[in-house]
């Protein structure tokens, strides 16, 4: 325990301060704050100084804005990439030191539920029957060939409702309520390859399993790539109903990713395949110049 100190201003002194006058202190005498004041000014030379001030601090920080304007516009296409991405992974390694999987996004009444808005039809294009759709899983443990589930075996792992928000980059929201499996449950029931090709426990141990998750639709037109531990977070849903009845073919039926922890671009609708892999997956928008992680 440190030592009390008797030359620093005591707290509730400082407190009881409004309105310093020629009879109590301020707070810059209690704290012992070292002050210049200047001589007294009549009214008309106080208000032209502020004038004078206020255009200085105008033309110096607009001065600076037009710089970083043309600055941008001037620097090479190359070197403003490089600006981007070395940001964008700035920003991913600080959110994942704050990651924690007991860390929820809020949840919704179902009054807050809002009217359904289609957004993003990358992957869904083509003739699709969803009677015939299964789901490829790769980098499972112990198996050299893919696993191949249908929606009745997703359907038999254990339920979750949320309501939760979801948000888009492009800067709407919206409130969605899901029911699906959780990524965590399903990567439980089927046990992905981790880095030491020894078994896991998902829920003692995740940070031994492969760091990413790549997900495609069935016609490979739009991909993903998240990190494990995003995956693995409690509401990352694999969703097969939105707002309480099936999805539809527009919202990703039969299967897609939900998640309030990503942006929209991020969840993936008609999943078609899931490998898990020590490698950085491919991403759709990442390869347009956004971010990889894209968490919130």
């Amino acid at each position: 325990m440190s030592e009390e100190r008797d030359d620093l201003p005591l707290l509730d002194e400082v407190r009881e301060i409004k309105t310093p006058g020629p009879d109590r202190d301020d707070t810059s005498v209690i704290l012992k704050e070292k002050r210049r004041l200047s001589d007294p000014l009549a009214d008309d030379e106080a208000k032209k100084r502020m004038r004078t001030y206020s255009r200085r601090g105008f033309l110096v920080g607009g001065a600076a804005a037009l710089l970083g304007v043309f600055g941008w516009r001037w620097m090479p296409e190359e070197t403003k990439e490089k600006l981007l991405r070395r940001t964008f992974e700035f920003n991913e390694r600080v959110s994942q030191v704050f990651y924690r999987p007991s860390r929820l996004a809020p949840e919704f009444p179902p009054e807050s539920i809002s009217p359904p808005r289609v957004n993003g039809g990358e992957g869904m294009s083509g003739e699709f029957d969803p009677a015939k759709w299964t789901l490829s899983v790769g980098g499972l443990a112990g198996r050299t060939a893919d696993l191949v589930l249908t929606l009745d075996d997703i359907r038999a792992l254990p339920r979750t409702e949320m309501t939760t928000e979801l948000k888009c980059i492009e800067g709407w929201t919206v409130i969605v309520n899901w029911a699906g499996v959780r990524f965590s449950d399903f990567a439980a029931a089927y046990s992905p390859q981790t880095q030491s090709g020894a078994p896991a426990d998902i829920a003692v141990r995740p940070h031994d399993l492969l760091p990413y998750v790549s997900l495609v639709t069935p016609d490979n037109a739009y991909y993903v790539g998240w990190d494990i531990q995003s995956a693995l977070h409690p509401q990352t849903l694999l969703a097969y109903e939105m707002n309480g009845a099936p999805l539809r073919p527009e919202h990703g039926a039969p299967l897609r990713l939900a998640s309030p922890t990503k942006y929209g671009i991020k969840q993936i609708k008609r999943i078609g395949r899931i490998d898990f892999t020590a490698e950085r997956p491919r991403d759709f928008w990442a390869e347009s110049g956004y971010d990889w992680y894209s968490g919130h």
